[in-house]
């Protein structure tokens, strides 16, 4: 009979140390689900703020999570933007250097932040590992006090008048006006989409070209001051003359309705030939970008070139050219009706509008210093004083009258009173309007005559003062204006500091008064 063989005791310390290495793994991938010691997908992206986003906030596309944000770090000692370090999973790549991320509040349950991204366009490269998406492709979420900071006092009293003003100016047939104008919004959106578009450019480095020449243009400017003041000056100048010349303006721009319908076709013509220009402009703006090395092989290509003359390739260029050429040949013909409203208008302003400018008024009495456009605005600052409605004396002298004993008749039954008398009248009054043929242009009719005779005096006589009829007139009007002005102190409450007297103003009554001692 055989000895049972003997069993060794268990070893329970390896156990339990079998146990955990087994264990531990499977409860970090429970609560962790990644894979350690696997290399990590880590991008960062600059915001201008951290708002409350933390370590381990989610990072989610299109509301499914893909990742953990590992690190926020301020970018600089004295800014607030951070840089927010995310590992993004295999679920979530590629994230392409177009990318945009925003910061989203959680829903109320989730509580925090998390970070949206949105992966960018498939054609573009991916960002590479430890990649950044710059700050001017990130965004934060608004909060509520910046909302309440951006409607402080004066903005609201700003608010206030826009709306108070934009009410104005839908009163009183101004909404009527807005809504007349709705028809033509169609179009203007249209051209100015257009237009936006194309100031975009069409290829590389248009707009900071544009940047760059512009920032050329205004240095230029900046380097001749005074030229720019004299050409602001001149301008002034010219407007003035204008604005002097509005009769003639007038009649000048009465005829531009004529000159557009004379344009329209033209200019549809034109417009028809600006495809195949465009096609060509198209074609033509790489070789002028290249123009360096065309030129270094200028020799070559001319070789080439040679070819284009042969009778087959001159066939071909005919048959492409076969439809632009009516399109031309329309559009020099449509343009004929235009160059001649052109030509009267620049006819009109050279032989009329210019001659009567720089012409000089003749007057014995009253010469004038300079010509007409010179001249005609010295009245405009007299003019300018009449809509004040006061002075610093107050409305009580805004009237003065004056007279004379030189009695002048200005009319059957209307006479008048001057100072002195009347030498003549210039200009004199004439008998008929001035000759004007509507059916002739502006360049046939006459010229302004500026030139003048005098005409005779009105019939005047010189006033007897020392008649008893004219001293008791005299006395009678004397004895009205002051009980009316003592009754408009009274009513005015200003008898006690003002007195009125009846006197005529002597020297001494004046003197008295200068002295504080009037009666």
């Amino acid at each position: 009979m055989r000895r049972a063989k003997r069993l060794k005791p268990k070893n329970n310390a390896g156990v339990a140390l079998l146990a955990l290495a087994i264990i531990l793994p499977l409860v970090y991938l429970g609560f962790t689900k990644s894979i350690p010691f696997k290399p990590q997908y880590e991008i960062k992206a600059a915001f201008e703020s951290s708002n409350n986003l933390k370590k381990g906030s989610p990072v989610r596309i299109a509301g499914v999570e893909v990742g953990k944000v590992k690190k926020v770090e301020r970018a600089g000692k004295d800014s607030d933007a951070v840089m927010v370090t995310m590992t993004v999973g295999k679920a979530g790549r590629p994230i392409h250097d177009d990318a945009r991320a925003k910061i989203r509040p959680r829903i109320f349950l989730e509580g925090n932040f998390f970070v949206d991204l949105e992966p960018g366009t498939p054609g573009a490269p991916e960002i590479a590992d430890n990649g950044t998406i710059p700050i001017n492709q990130t965004a934060v979420p608004v909060q509520f006090d910046q909302l309440l900071t951006s409607l402080q006092s004066d903005t609201r009293e700003d608010l206030k008048t826009l709306l108070d003003e934009y009410g104005n100016a839908l009163d009183k047939g101004g909404a009527e006006a807005f809504n007349r104008s709705i028809p033509y919004w169609k179009s203007a959106y249209r051209d100015t989409a257009i237009v936006n578009e194309a100031s975009l450019g069409e290829t590389e480095h248009d707009l900071s070209g544009y940047v760059k020449n512009a920032g050329a243009t205004a240095q230029a400017l900046d380097r001749h001051p005074e030229q720019l003041k004299s050409l602001i000056t001149d301008f002034n100048t010219t407007a003035a003359a204008f604005a002097r010349e509005q009769g003639n303006l007038r009649l000048a721009i009465a005829e531009l309705p004529r000159t557009l319908r004379a344009a329209q076709p033209a200019l549809g013509a034109l417009n028809e030939s600006f495809p195949p220009l465009r096609a060509f402009t198209a074609d033509l703006r790489p070789g002028v970008q290249s123009s360096e090395a065309a030129l270094d092989a200028s020799i070559p290509l001319v070789r080439q070139l040679r070819g284009l003359v042969s009778e087959d390739e001159l066939r071909g260029l005919a048959a492409d050219l076969r439809p632009t050429v009516p399109a031309l040949a329309r559009l020099a013909r449509q343009s004929i009706p235009l160059a001649e409203q052109n030509r009267q208008l620049a006819s009109c302003q050279n032989e009329v509008v210019l001659p009567w400018a720089k012409d000089k008024v003749e007057d014995k009495q009253f010469p004038a210093e300079g010509p007409v456009y010179s001249e005609a605005p010295k009245a405009f600052p007299g003019l300018a004083g009449e809509s004040r409605s006061g002075d610093a004396n107050g409305q009580w002298f805004r009237v003065l009258a004056a007279g004379g004993t030189n009695l002048v008749q200005l009319a059957p039954g209307e006479f008048g009173t001057t100072t002195n008398e009347i030498l003549g009248a210039n200009p004199p009054k004439p008998k008929s309007r001035p000759p004007l043929d509507e059916k002739q242009p502006c360049e046939n009719q006459e010229t302004p005559d500026l030139r003048s005779q005098p005409a005779a005096p009105p019939q005047q006589w010189k006033a007897d003062t020392s008649s008893k009829a004219f001293q008791d007139r005299y006395d009678l009007a004397k004895t009205r204006a002051v009980d009316w002005l003592r009754g408009q102190l009274k009513d005015e409450k200003l008898a006690d500091k003002l007195k009125v007297t009846d006197k005529d103003a002597t020297k001494g009554l004046i003197d008295s008064l200068a002295g504080g001692n009037a009666p």
